[in-house]
Formats: C-alpha cells, structure tokens, sequence
C-alpha cells in the first residue's frame, strides 16, 4: 500500500481526506505530518493558495519521500477585491485568533448591504511527488456574508457565510452538510483522479 502524507496535524483534515479517499476506492494509507515530529515547520511565503499549498506538499515529499498532499484555504471577500484571501487566519494581526478577524472583517463590512456582500471560501489542493511532479486542483464554496455570526460548528468565517442555496450559516450546517458542499471537501475530491494518475 503506497502510504500519502497530508500537511497537517488537524485530526479533522485527516478523517475529512480519508473518508473521500475511502469513497473513492483508493487503497493508499494517508498518514498526517505528526508522523513525522522530525518535519520543520514550512513559511507559508506564497502569495496565492496554490503557491502556499505547493510550498507545503514539496517540503513533505522531500522531507518523507513519499507523495505528499497539503492545502491552503481562506475567505474572499468581493468588496474588498478578494481579501482577506491568504491572510484569512491573521486578518486583525494575531494568525488564528477566529474572534478578532471575524470582528475586524464584519467592522470593515459594516455599512455594506447584503446584495453586495458577496464571498467565497476558496481551497487549493496540491499533491508533490519526491521526484518533483506536482499538481494543483481548487474547490470554492460562494456565498453571503451575514452582519452577524450564526452557529456554534465549525471555525474561522464559517458563522458568517451563508452558502448559496442555504438559509444557514456554514456554522450551522452538520458536519456532514458542510463537507459535502465545502471548498475543501470539493478540492480534495477534485484530487482524486490526480492522485489516480500520478501515484497509481
């Protein structure tokens, strides 16, 4: 069994992955980057999704030689031409402090009315082999932006965006209901027939 290692130490990115992996009939074991303690922590100096999600997958497979697969993800807000964008986790200057960008972005928001308060949670997913081959897919889930938070589930933006189609916040979707319409969920299904070609 050709092992898959995912950049990340989030339990729930894991389980997330090997369930699509599962679903889709491929027998690689996915392992995730606590695996290996030895890995040094990779700067996310890129300035766009696919450039940070590369950085990372090519770290890994050098790091591990074996295929690696790692994402990076952020919400894009069409008033503010795309921003946060990757730098959703460190919006109000502190990276992962979910309150203070979500504070600091509905701020920001304030005096916009809803029909032009469009966004989408964007995802790029990149799989590096040790020899150099890599690919980049996406996944984005559009929406609205709410004026004020919904919803215990999830983390980050999700209690303000309000995916298209729904009444709900992602926030208040089941896990299960947000994955199956999630900007990752997407991306890393996308990955699928990618890591069918390149690893077999």
């Amino acid at each position: 069994m050709t092992r898959i290692v995912l950049a990340t130490r989030n339990a729930g990115k894991i389980t997330e992955l090997r369930a699509i992996l599962a679903d889709a009939g491929l027998p690689h074991g996915l392992v995730g980057a606590d695996a290996y303690p030895h890995l040094p922590d990779v700067k996310e100096t890129g300035v766009t999704f696919a450039e940070n999600a590369l950085l990372k997958a090519h770290a890994l497979a050098r790091a591990t030689g074996l295929p690696a697969v790692a994402d990076d993800s952020g919400l894009c807000v069409d008033v503010l031409g795309g921003a946060p964008g990757i730098f959703s986790a460190r919006w109000a200057g502190t990276h992962g402090d979910d309150t203070a960008n979500l504070d600091l972005l509905l701020a920001q928001l304030s005096d916009i009315e809803a029909p032009n308060r469009g966004a989408y949670f964007a995802c790029a997913a990149a799989l590096a082999l040790p020899d150099g081959t890599e690919r980049v897919v996406e996944g984005r889930l559009t929406g609205t932006l709410r004026h004020t938070p919904a919803g215990t589930n999830g983390f980050g933006y999700d209690p303000i965006l309000q995916p298209d189609g729904e009444t709900r916040t992602c926030a208040e979707l089941s896990p299960a209901e947000k994955n199956a319409i999630s900007h990752r969920g997407k991306a890393f299904r996308a990955l699928i027939p990618v890591i069918r070609e390149l690893v077999g």
